[in-house]
């Protein structure tokens, strides 16, 4: 009797294990649940687009490697009375400063930091997360002599860790929800229809300075956009800055 009283223990107490075992794996599932169904998401998440009820889209130029086509695009965004935002390396700032002096002081492209040396930071420290960045933007300030606000991680790669850190730089980090993939080669019809068939009141529009058809394409896109009653802001001017939330599509709401 008292060996089947054991047994019995013992099964009760591996049932007992197993049930706190399944009902903790169920606990965090139905955080991350919970958390989609709340409109949030259970890690850092950068801005992704910003929800607005007026028809404004942010195209922006990733600036890494060459420098031929970015006066061209200046040139279409004053011909379209369009604003753009321009995430430059801190090497390419470096190497180019006629050009991105030129942007700046053009009052069309607002100036952003995408690294200083373009590494992927998701899994860097926060010691070496603030060298790249403090570094970019001294770079950059150094030759526009305006404050950075605005940061663009390499390959779009981030964490907990690179958002806080960008914060207390001073920065926002900001993605895309329109991504034109303007690097792979694509026609320049192909560019602008992604950008046409893609956008929405609130968009944030990943193009490259200096993509084989991003210039060619840029025309197509602006002009397609004021048929479609968009204005093209600086992601500078469609952010908030203040009282908002970032809901689990990185789409950055502004709270009551």
């Amino acid at each position: 009797m008292k060996f089947v009283v054991a047994s019995k223990k013992a099964v009760l107490g591996v049932l007992v294990i197993t049930a706190l075992l399944v009902a903790a794996l169920f606990a965090v599932g139905m955080t991350d649940s919970e958390s989609v169904y709340l409109g949030k998401s259970p890690r850092r998440l950068p801005i992704y687009s910003v929800e607005t009820e007026e028809k404004k889209v942010a195209l922006s130029f990733d600036a890494a490697w060459g420098a031929d086509k970015t006066l061209g695009i200046l040139e279409m965004l004053e011909r379209y009375d369009a604003r753009a935002t321009f995430f430059a390396v801190g090497m390419w700032a470096e190497k180019y400063p006629t050009e991105l002096k030129a942007l700046s002081d053009s009052g069309r492209m607002e100036i952003g930091t995408h690294s200083n040396t373009h590494p992927d930071m998701a899994g860097m420290s926060a010691y070496d997360i603030n060298l790249e960045l403090s570094t970019s933007v001294s770079l950059i300030e150094s030759v526009t002599g305006k404050n950075v606000e605005l940061f663009r991680p390499p390959f779009g790669s981030y964490s907990d860790t690179l958002i806080e850190t960008a914060e207390d730089n001073g920065l926002f980090t900001i993605q895309w929800d329109v991504d034109t993939l303007d690097w792979k080669g694509l026609s320049a019809s192909e560019i602008a229809g992604r950008v046409l068939n893609g956008v929405g009141c609130g968009s944030i529009v990943l193009m490259h300075n200096n993509g084989e058809h991003t210039l060619e394409a840029l025309p197509l896109i602006l002009e397609g956009l004021k048929n479609k009653g968009y204005s093209c802001v600086t992601i500078g001017e469609l952010i908030y800055r203040e009282n908002f939330t970032i809901d689990h599509t990185g789409r950055q709401i502004r709270s009551n």
